[in-house]
C-alpha cells in the first residue's frame, strides 16, 4: 500500500514519487480512497499507453502535449485543454506526440496500481 505522509487530505506532489511504467511513462497517484483515485501520467515523445481495458471508468483531462488516443474504434489527436471519458470495458491506448501529462481519474480505483 502507498503511504502519503502525515496528512491524508493534503497531499503535496513534491512529497510524492514518480514511478516508472513504461518506457517515457512515469505515473505519480496523488489521492484515493475506495471509491476514487487522482493519478497524474507523465509521457515522453514516443511514449506509449498500450492498449488495454479495465472495468473502471475514467475521465482524462490533458494538461500539456499532444497525445494520439484511441477510445474503442475511434482515434483522435488531444492536446491541452483537452479531456477523454472512457467507459468500463472499453479498449483505449495513447501515444504521446509531444510531451505531457495527464490526469486520471478512475472508479472506483486502480488496485493494480497500488501493488
Amino acid at each position: 500500500m502507498k503511504t502519503f505522509g502525515a496528512s491524508k487530505e493534503f497531499l503535496i506532489g513534491d512529497e510524492i514519487a514518480w514511478e516508472t511504467v513504461g518506457e517515457g511513462v512515469q505515473r505519480q497517484i496523488m489521492g484515493y480512497d475506495d471509491k476514487i483515485m487522482l493519478v497524474n501520467v507523465k509521457f515522453a515523445k514516443g511514449g506509449i499507453g498500450p492498449m488495454h481495458e479495465h472495468y473502471h471508468s475514467q475521465v482524462t483531462y490533458v494538461v500539456s502535449g499532444k497525445f494520439e488516443m484511441t477510445i474503442g474504434k475511434e482515434t483522435r489527436i488531444l492536446k491541452g485543454g483537452d479531456s477523454f471519458y472512457i467507459p468500463p470495458h472499453v479498449m483505449h491506448g495513447a501515444i504521446c506526440i509531444e510531451d505531457g501529462v495527464l490526469i486520471d481519474v478512475f472508479s472506483p480505483i486502480r488496485e493494480d496500481f497500488m501493488q
